[in-house]
């Protein structure tokens, strides 16, 4: 599965001063710990949970699951019988054990240039013990479920480790999401209250969420489930928060079984994905500990910055729980990587000196299109290391990525993940993995891939399939929140025995992974499967593409077409001659069966507030259907309107 020795050609290397002080500084280093990882997790994991607090030791196995439908439940366990509490060992163990309780765990960097704040370890324990105590006055107790709708503030923050610090569950709901989004997600998770400010910009819009959270509270109560309580933060006004008594004792915490935890996401119900990924105490947060520890070499000087938002699982993860495990110092930032002007991210950079930066491809095309200059302007010297998470990154935007942003000096980890894994399972370690430009390397410590061919037979070598996994790791999902049988259904049934990620891949001739993208973004051209994800990398590739995004068509005669959106880069015009060049490039990067049957100039794509492409919405104007659905998450809906104008009639 590894290979014995790592490539020395076509791929690019960590520098020698990163290898002087990495955790893992070689490709054999890895090689070792991962085959010790793998043949005795107990022993591994078991070293790594030393490092916390843990009020009762665990009994029996460390790690114990079943995968196989057909031999029962599926089931997946992780120190079983121990407890503990992860406020304490975020805050408390930092503060009194570690002296760190001067330490600033949160630069907090406001939409507008200038509006700031810093806040320490002592500081934010306080602030904690203090929300703690107010949401047992409401009434709040161990395994309550609470409901959190809030921007990227320090409050955010708060308000989940006072959950977890009095062992209520808490639901992180996206501030991009519309009343009606934010209504079936308190009643799904059967939350008693509900905590918001009253709203934010993003850019120069103003977000509404006291209007918004009015209303979902409304619509929850029109369907029989009244929430009787709601805490909101004056964010705007900037009044202080009159409920938090700044005399209120510590607040006691909560050991809970570590079975029990909170629920970080729930998927759109297009799509065949689980409605409340639950997450349990003991295994997340070690695996959010060890990955933010190995992947971005985390060292005690460092300053690191992850861009996305908290209501997301990278931001539970990569934010919140991992870094602040090792008492890390984080750059929090509510605003836009385009406000007040595309370089405000390499002006943050510069201020706090950031070392390592970990954002989405969606936001490195995006700078892309804008060029070097306003990049260049800035002086960036502090970064050692980039990272990428959200989707696969084309390997034009890795390259920029790495020779533009990172001059060369910084390796790109680029983390393969999803909200049920809790964590990075495929990536590059900085020091240690050779990289190739858009791979996902290989597998993280105690995760075992494999490549699935459509009858459920592992494919040996250089091949292409569904990405599945045989074992759990300490981080994975538990269950679906209320629907164990979804959870059972969705991940297990397809192929018994292994964990379905839902996601295509392929491995090259050294043992590389790439994802190719969801599987339900597969198309199925005159019997052929094809990747979008490829597609559009081949696009992109194109030097007058800034950003490109491939959805199907209905077909008469091959089941399904490829209709393309290509978004151009600045002073680049759209004509025929450009368009035969895309199709030449689409065949001669991928065959001829790949070749697009429409493309489409698309000045802009339809995203969500936090940057991911609408791509249901893409498939509405493909076929040019006018019924989109719930469209409350677009950043800017007058870019769907101007897709229709815009869209094929014929094909190219």
């Amino acid at each position: 599965m590894i290979p014995d020795k790592a490539p020395k050609e076509d791929v690019f290397l960590g520098s020698e001063d990163l290898k002087k002080e990495a955790h893992v500084p070689s490709f054999d280093k890895y090689k070792e710990l991962y085959i010790h990882s793998v043949e005795n997790p107990g022993e591994f994991w078991g070293d790594v949970a030393k490092d916390f607090f843990w009020r009762n030791k665990h009994t029996g196995q460390f790690l114990d699951y079943n995968f196989d439908v057909t031999k029962g439940e599926i089931f997946i366990k992780c120190m079983e019988g121990a407890t503990t509490n992860i406020c304490y060992n975020l805050l408390d163990r930092n503060v009194h054990e570690k002296k760190l309780a001067d330490k600033i765990a949160f630069l907090w960097e406001g939409n507008e240039p200038g509006d700031e704040l810093t806040v320490t370890y002592r500081e934010l324990l306080q602030r904690v013990c203090q929300f703690a105590n107010v949401l047992k006055s409401q009434g709040v107790k161990k395994g309550d479920r609470v409901s959190i709708y809030m921007p990227m503030v320090v409050e955010l923050v708060v308000a989940m480790l006072a959950c977890a610090r009095i062992g209520a569950v808490h639901s992180v709901v996206f501030a991009g999401f519309s009343a009606e989004s934010l209504c079936e997600r308190i009643i799904d998770s059967q939350c008693s209250l509900l905590i918001t400010a009253d709203g934010f910009y993003r850019g120069d819009k103003l977000i509404n969420l006291k209007l918004l959270s009015d209303e979902a509270l409304q619509k929850c109560k029109d369907k029989g489930f009244p929430v009787k309580k709601c805490i909101m933060l004056k964010h705007l006004s900037k009044e202080p928060e009159e409920i938090v008594g700044s005399r209120s004792p510590p607040a006691k915490r909560s050991c809970p079984d570590l079975e029990q935890k909170k629920q970080t996401g729930k998927a759109k119900k297009t799509r065949p994905v689980p409605q409340g990924v639950l997450h349990t105490v003991s295994g997340y947060m070690l695996y959010t500990a060890i990955t933010f520890k190995l992947v971005f070499d985390y060292q005690p000087d460092d300053i690191y910055w992850c861009t996305a938002d908290i209501g997301w699982i990278t931001g539970h993860s990569y934010i919140t729980y991992g870094p602040m495990a090792l008492g890390a110092t984080s750059v929090l930032f509510e605003g836009l990587p385009t406000y007040p002007d595309v370089s405000r991210m390499w002006e943050i950079v510069d201020k706090y000196h950031v070392t390592k930066f970990y954002t989405a491809p969606t936001a490195i095309r995006l700078l892309m299109k804008f060029g070097n200059e306003p990049v260049q302007k800035y002086k960036r010297k502090s970064l050692k290391i980039l990272g990428t998470v959200g989707e696969p990154i084309n390997p034009e935007a890795w390259q920029w990525y790495y020779n533009v942003v990172g001059e060369k000096r910084c390796p790109v980890v680029d983390t393969f993940w999803q909200t049920e894994t809790g964590g990075h399972v495929l990536t590059p370690l900085p020091a240690a993995t050779p990289m190739k430009p858009g791979s996902a390397t290989f597998p993280f410590f105690g995760v075992v891939p494999a490549i699935l061919n459509e009858s459920g037979e592992e494919l040996e070598g250089p091949s292409e399939g569904y990405l599945v996994f045989k074992q759990p790791w300490p981080g994975m999902m538990r269950t679906v929140y209320g629907n164990h049988q979804r959870f059972e259904t969705t991940y297990f049934k397809k192929f018994p025995g292994y964990y379905v990620t839902g996601d295509g891949c392929r491995r090259d001739k050294d043992g590389y992974y790439w994802i190719t993208g969801r599987i339900d973004d597969m198309l199925n051209v005159s019997g052929h499967l094809l990747s979008t994800a490829e597609v559009e990398s081949a696009l992109v590739e194109h030097k007058a593409v800034a950003e490109a995004a491939v959805v199907s068509r209905p077909h008469p005669v091959k089941g399904e077409s490829l209709y393309c959106f290509v978004t151009l880069n600045d002073g680049v015009s759209y004509n025929q001659t450009l368009e035969a060049e895309l199709k030449k490039q689409v065949r001669e990067k991928i065959g001829a069966i790949a070749t697009p049957d429409y493309i489409q100039n698309a000045p802009g794509l339809p995203k969500t507030r936090s940057g991911k492409i609408m791509r249901r919405v893409l498939r509405k104007v493909a076929c040019n259907e006018k019924d989109l659905g719930d469209i409350s998450t677009l950043a800017d809906s007058s870019v769907v309107e101007q897709l229709f104008q815009n869209r094929c009639c014929t094909a190219v």
